[in-house]
């Protein structure tokens, strides 16, 4: 299993960023791919599920504000991030199963 995220960075209060996941090993398109986030001095905690059907399922907190989509095609799951608030900041990291990748830096800040 290899995931290999990019697309963090350092935005405002109230901007977007959009994480993207590139994924192999695996059958990717039979998988439930998962985005997570790690705070500063905090544990790992799940943001969102992408089944392999589309279905969507969202931390309470980021419902509204984060969309996460999958190509099958290019074997990606993304992470679309609007709104952001500094609670926000975290290391993100694309999941399947137990296995993660290095992890992305989003932090919020003005």
């Amino acid at each position: 299993v290899q995931l290999v995220e990019s697309g963090g960075g350092l935005v405002q209060p109230g901007g977007s960023l959009r994480l993207s996941c590139a994924a192999s090993g695996f059958p990717f398109n039979s998988s439930t791919m998962t985005w997570a986030r790690q705070a500063p001095g905090k544990e790992l905690a799940w943001v969102s599920n992408i089944g392999s059907d589309g279905s969507t399922d969202y931390l309470n907190s980021v419902k509204g504000r984060f969309t996460i989509s999958r190509d099958n095609a290019k074997n990606t799951v993304s992470l679309q991030m609007n709104s952001l608030k500094p609670e926000d900041t975290a290391i993100y990291y694309c999941m399947k199963g137990a296995h993660k990748g290095q992890g992305t830096q989003v932090t919020v800040s003005s």
